[in-house]
């Protein structure tokens, strides 16, 4: 295995991994959300299907993918279904797709299918791709963009809508589309991404709501959610970070920030994100913003929580990707 870190944090980030695969992977491939009812979702699929390629786990890949085949992906296109609740039955009630989660799992079919040369790999990346092209690529005043799902988020369907949410630009991601599809483009897509990332900065903290409506001359919190900066948002400084040097540049422009979900309109915390595993994210972005190391290099994994734990190890991947300082 060769991983661009330095020896000592790749031994850690292996470890991690292991622990991680033990406590949140079942046995079958299912990724199991064990603050959320033991639910899952597309979107923990596609986590834990990047982290085993980067670290060259082709098992574990295997079987959770084999599992995300089986078990979402049972719609009439070529996306997942969004979740998956071993407490219903039928298991999948809603068949709408999560975008980021059909992106996730996309980028890591393509980049499995150039580090283990397998064929039907690609072929799946790329029917993923051409999916999201037809189905949930749409225009705006703003530019091209990324609706949530397939349905729901339209102009039709929210009295603000378009409705996006930006931790759904997987940018690095977007980036891999390139190379599977050709049906939509993708590098538009990221331009509009990065400004509305720029320009959906409200209240007194001037921050990003999780939900954004489009439908106005400007970006606004969007009607029919809560206009808070929350559990989503949270994810947007790693995509950000994890992206190309124009991606990271909107990343230094991004408020300081704070692990709570916190009232766009007051400004006010209203809880605390005190898991500690949460901390990776804004240890990245203060190692992109600034070039300042130590911080991310500190921190233990903590991996109690299905959510927390996977952002904190894609945290160590980002940083290995784009500055390995990061983890020294």
């Amino acid at each position: 295995m060769t991983l661009n870190t330095p020896a000592n944090a790749d031994e850690r980030l292996i470890a991690n991994w292991r622990t991680y695969a033990d406590r949140f992977i079942s046995s079958d491939g299912r990724v199991v959300d064990n603050a959320n009812h033991n639910v899952s979702h597309s979107e923990g699929q596609g986590y834990a299907m990047l982290l085993a390629e980067r670290l060259d786990d082709h098992d574990t890949f295997a079987t959770i993918w084999r599992w995300s085949k089986q078990h979402l992906f049972v719609r009439d296109d070529a996306l997942a279904a969004w979740r998956w609740d071993p407490n219903s039955k039928p298991n999948v009630t809603d068949y709408n797709n999560a975008t980021d989660g059909d992106l996730l799992i996309a980028w890591a079919l393509s980049n499995a299918a150039i580090r283990w040369k397998v064929a039907d790999y690609a072929d799946a990346a790329r029917r993923i791709a051409d999916a999201l092209a037809t189905q949930v690529v749409a225009p705006s005043r703003f530019g091209s963009i990324l609706l949530p799902a397939a349905k729901g988020f339209g102009p039709t369907d929210q009295r603000d809508g378009p409705v996006v949410n930006l931790s759904y630009w997987v940018f690095p991601a977007l980036e891999r589309l390139r190379a599977l599809s050709g049906k939509a483009d993708w590098d538009a897509i990221s331009r509009t991404g990065e400004t509305l990332i720029r320009s959906s900065r409200f209240g007194p903290r001037r921050i990003p709501t999780n939900w954004i409506g489009l439908a106005g001359n400007a970006p606004a919190p969007a009607q029919s959610f809560p206009a808070v900066f929350g559990y989503d948002a949270i994810r947007i400084p790693l995509y950000l970070a994890w992206g190309s040097s124009s991606v990271r540049d909107v990343l230094r422009s991004f408020p300081p920030l704070e692990l709570a979900v916190i009232d766009a309109n007051t400004g006010q915390a209203q809880e605390v994100l005190s898991d500690p595993d949460y901390q990776a994210i804004a240890a990245l972005a203060e190692c992109v913003r600034s070039n300042t190391h130590a911080l991310l290099s500190k921190l233990d994994y903590n991996g109690q929580f299905y959510y927390p734990a996977s952002l904190h190890l894609l945290s160590l991947l980002a940083a290995r990707h784009v500055n390995s300082g990061c983890l020294e």
